[in-house]
């Protein structure tokens, strides 16, 4: 100490500027690391904030942090950007997105807002073609009239249609066809009849 003393006032001079200088940037690096105007990304700011501020105090210190860093730190490494517009993430290369990363998000919002264009005049056009569908089902509906009636031209009573039926012939020949047939389907008519009533 007493050699500082026998220096020149100068050169005392030139050894506190000195000093001083190496002080500041040590004071600046601690700071950084305990004030949230210093940290690296969302996460830091806001475990700063937490860790040195009240619950009133927090809020307009978190609303800086979220204006300050739009990305948040993924659990693999990197970060991501949540675009809520489109209600989609965008991975980012640090805890902002560069200006060639803000243009691929905005060339994505291009097409997502065409797609939804697109979907929009999908969506009116169906909806004037079911419109346009009710409508002529409706008026399909009002000009139909009553009920068409089918009527027979020449309608055959009972005692006709019984009058008409064919009558076995009374006396026939054992050999002739038309006798033979007639005992045939007589027959067969007698068997379907008895086997219907012993099934009842």
């Amino acid at each position: 100490m007493r050699h500082l003393w026998e220096m020149g006032v100068s050169n005392r001079l030139w050894v506190g500027l000195a000093g001083a200088l190496l002080a500041l940037p040590l004071a600046w690096l601690a700071l950084r690391d305990s004030s949230p105007e210093f940290a690296r990304d969302f996460e830091e700011c806001v475990e700063l904030v937490q860790a040195r501020m009240t619950d009133e105090e927090t809020r307009p210190l978190m609303t800086s942090c979220n204006a300050r860093f739009a990305g948040r730190r993924k659990a693999g490494g990197g970060y991501s950007y949540y675009d809520f517009m489109m209600d989609r993430n965008f991975d980012i290369a640090g805890p902002n997105p560069t200006a060639e990363e803000r243009k691929q998000i905005d060339r994505a919002y291009i097409v997502y807002l065409d797609a939804q264009r697109q979907e929009a005049v999908s969506a009116e056009l169906a909806r004037r073609q079911n419109e346009r569908l009710w409508a002529e089902m409706e008026r399909s509906r009002q000009s139909v009239g009553p009920p068409m009636v089918l009527t027979p031209t020449n309608p055959i009573s009972v005692a006709a249609a019984k009058r008409d039926k064919p009558k076995p012939p009374q006396h026939c020949a054992d050999d002739s066809l038309s006798c033979s047939w007639s005992k045939i389907t007589t027959a067969v008519k007698n068997a379907f009849a008895s086997s219907s009533k012993t099934k009842q």
